[in-house]
């Protein structure tokens, strides 16, 4: 029999045909240091170039190392990295993005800290952001509603280090839409980060454009918290008292034959006012109703198309993971 594993690493993989190579040259001798049995899982997802091809000339070289697994679409990054969860098998897992803007050699200081520390959960929190500015107060946004609403003080990032335990407790999470801070964060309370470098892209831009940024905010909000729809409660509240008041004041004015006839000013200003908060509320209840509905009808979380891998594992199905090809 082969030794437990010691350390997974979870790379999502997106149009990432020229940095795959000079990230897995990176990282091999990185884990060969600080393990004796690794594994490196590159999950695809939906990638258009060259990835896949690159993916499977590097699983080739490296058979005992290396998994390359090809999702059938394009998931999400989120729904990527669950997709290689359910295949990570080590002790300590590590999740890192494909573009080496986090630099292989990090992994050490991550876990350090998860040992030392005795904690479930460490990210790399940058020193320095290499990104653009409107992607950064993106990310600033839904860091804030992140910590506001797990009542965490840690910055999540892609770059994380955390236990087999952890990551055991948020597998039976199948549902779309996913998180995987949030599932994290509402498993364990035991999280810490530490200072890591961040580097510029070394090839090809970022996949997420404000749309996406929008979109896990979104996700994040609407998936672990109900604020949005007591924000409405509370509007709806304020506006029934504003309305009140105001048919008190004008019962006053109209017996103290101060007014005649209200002028139209005020009542289109409400008409205008009560009509956009109504239409807020309706968008925010349909986003909770359609997310229910998404998950209802079972859409899948993510389908794996193939994988490679020199480990024959006996056929099993993780929820939404469907039984894959063997090498």
């Amino acid at each position: 029999m082969k030794p437990a594993v010691e350390v997974s690493v979870v790379i999502p993989v997106y149009q990432s045909e020229a940095t795959l190579r000079a990230l897995t040259i990176r990282l091999l001798p990185v884990l060969r240091g600080i393990a004796d049995n690794f594994e490196v899982i590159f999950v695809d997802d939906g990638s258009r170039d060259r990835s896949w091809q690159i993916l499977k000339e590097l699983q080739g070289e490296n058979p005992d190392s290396v998994v390359a697994v090809r999702l059938m679409r394009n998931f999400g990054q989120h729904n990527a990295v669950m997709a290689g969860f359910h295949r990570a098998r080590g002790n300590l897992v590590v999740t890192l993005d494909d573009d080496l803007q986090h630099p292989p050699e990090e992994i050490t200081k991550l876990l350090t800290s998860l040992e030392q520390n005795d904690l479930d959960l460490v990210y790399g929190n940058y020193n320095r952001k290499q990104h653009a500015s409107w992607r950064n107060f993106g990310s600033r946004l839904t860091v804030w509603f992140f910590q506001s609403i797990f009542k965490v003080h840690v910055t999540p990032t892609s770059f994380r280090a955390m236990r087999r335990d952890l990551v055991e407790s948020i597998l039976p999470y199948d549902r779309n839409f996913t998180i995987i801070d949030g599932l994290l964060a509402w498993s364990t309370q035991r999280i810490g980060e530490v200072e890591v470098e961040h580097h510029p892209r070394a090839s090809g831009s970022s996949g997420y454009s404000i749309r996406k940024l929008l979109l896990q905010l979104m996700n994040v909000v609407t998936n672990f918290s109900l604020a949005p729809l007591q924000l409405v409660s509370v509007f709806g509240i304020v506006s029934s008292l504003a309305g009140l008041m105001l048919a008190l004041y004008y019962i006053y004015r109209y017996f103290s034959n101060a007014v005649g006839v209200p002028g139209y000013a005020s009542l289109i200003v409400t008409v205008l006012v009560t009509s956009g908060l109504q239409l807020l509320s309706l968008g925010i209840i349909g986003e909770y109703l359609g997310r229910v509905l998404l998950n209802i009808n079972k859409k899948p979380q993510f389908i794996e198309r193939k994988v490679l891998s020199g480990i024959q594992e006996p056929s099993e199905d993780y929820g939404n993971v469907r039984t894959p090809d063997q090498a």
